[in-house]
């Protein structure tokens, strides 16, 4: 056992001192190892952040535990046939369907209602363009997990007296008052002047669409501003994830009696929810990693040939050396594992060094974009076992050379 362990102790040193002897050579034959290792690690660090970007800006936009029913709730694409279908069928949500459901719904932690609408709005000269009105209920705040920063949200006698006051996003406040307190200040909304109450905290973009040009306004007040011709939204919360599913089911079922469905009958509303935004987020980044992944599993194998290059090479090198180990008594075996560690060592280092230069890829994303670059255990382990595994078989055939050489002709050789 012992002469065994003394034998790899030896053969690794001779690897070690070969590499070493060309260090310029090896670097230059790793550069396609460091390459396919940073490339798989970055990709699968990307996929993730991509995850991970998406599913908290869906929580920052919708909350958890929330589901939506409105007219046209729908997710994934439909054909133009299935949409003039759903036109037809579906009908347009309203302040009756809320009472319904809000005084209905025993398993929802809570019912709120919102409508939308978006314009331009100017103020001191100053103008933003597209903000997003929407008209809540008070409870709209808790269902969708908003964070206010500065005054307050509406309360519920806002809502149902229709008063003229509103709660801004963080780039109305930026844009329309440069850095003074807007608690307090009118801005109108149209020729309606609307007292502003409180501030959003700044929630960022998503895919380049500002979530802080919003305004919210009582949902009465809404609607004698904009009409109801476009309907409403209702908005249900569970108490957590597990009462989320049975939620939804109790809310499907009473909206259905609500608009005397039976039987088979479609439902005539849209339902979505965030779990299955989350799923399908996990689908579709699943499926990219699925393409992704493979391809730059490719660079690997290229970075696997400049090895076995320069592996055939160092044997045709080191022939002289092959042939005086063999005459002093070295087995075939052994001269076959020396190259095959060396060739495995070659690959391992170049493994390390391209973990490091994705490490430094993926915090400079990190740094200049929103996205989170989450580097995990999977695909590091995933580039390495490959990468070890192609420098392995990339050096079986110039091992498997330097060992059939015949020492006699190997020493004529030098």
């Amino acid at each position: 056992m012992k002469r065994l362990y003394m034998f790899y102790v030896e053969t690794t040193r001779l690897a070690l001192r070969s590499i070493l002897a060309h260090k310029m050579r090896a670097f230059l034959t790793l550069i396609g190892i460091i390459i396919g290792v940073a490339s798989v690690v970055v990709v699968g660090a990307s996929i993730n952040g991509f995850n991970t970007y998406v599913l908290t800006t869906v929580s920052k936009m919708l909350g958890v535990n929330h589901f939506m029913i409105s007219r046209f709730a729908h997710q994934g694409r439909l054909s133009e046939e299935d949409w003039e279908k759903m036109q037809r069928r579906n009908k347009r949500l309203d302040i009756a369907d809320y009472d319904w459901l809000r005084t209905r719904c025993q398993t929802c932690l809570d019912v709120g209602a919102q409508s939308d609408n978006s314009m331009n709005l100017k103020h001191e000269g100053r103008e933003t363009f597209g903000t997003r009105i929407s008209g809540v209920t008070a409870n709209m705040a808790d269902i969708e997990d908003k964070t206010i920063d500065e005054g307050r949200y509406i309360a519920p006698h806002e809502v149902d007296h229709a008063a003229l006051v509103c709660v801004i996003g963080a780039e109305l406040k930026e844009k329309l008052f440069e850095g003074r307190d807007p608690i307090g200040k009118t801005l109108k909304i149209g020729d309606t002047p609307m007292k502003i109450i409180g501030v959003e905290q700044k929630r960022g973009s998503f895919f380049g669409q500002s979530m802080d040009n919003h305004l919210y306004i009582p949902l009465m007040t809404f609607g004698k501003i904009f009409g109801r011709r476009n309907g409403i939204q209702l908005h249900g919360k569970a108490s957590d994830s597990q009462a989320l599913a049975a939620a939804i089911d109790e809310a499907r079922m009473h909206m259905r009696n609500r608009h005397k469905l039976t039987g088979n009958e479609e439902d005539d509303f849209g339902l979505v929810n965030t779990d299955q935004v989350n799923n399908q987020v996990d689908q579709f980044t699943g499926t990219i990693a699925l393409v992704v992944t493979p391809i730059t599993l490719l660079s690997l194998v290229v970075g696997g040939i400049v090895v076995m290059n320069i592996m055939l090479v160092s044997v045709t090198e080191r022939t002289f050396e092959i042939g005086l180990r063999k005459a002093v008594g070295a087995k075939k075996r052994q001269i076959l594992t020396q190259f095959l560690i060396e060739s495995s060592m070659l690959s391992a280092v170049g493994g390390v060094l391209g973990l490091l230069l994705a490490a430094a890829i993926s915090w400079a994303v990190s740094m200049t974009t929103p996205i989170p670059m989450t580097i995990t255990l999977g695909y590091i382990l995933l580039s390495l076992i490959v990468s070890g595994g192609i420098g392995m078989i990339a050096g079986i055939y110039p091992a498997y050379r330097a060992s059939r050489l015949d020492p006699i002709i190997a020493l004529t050789k030098n």
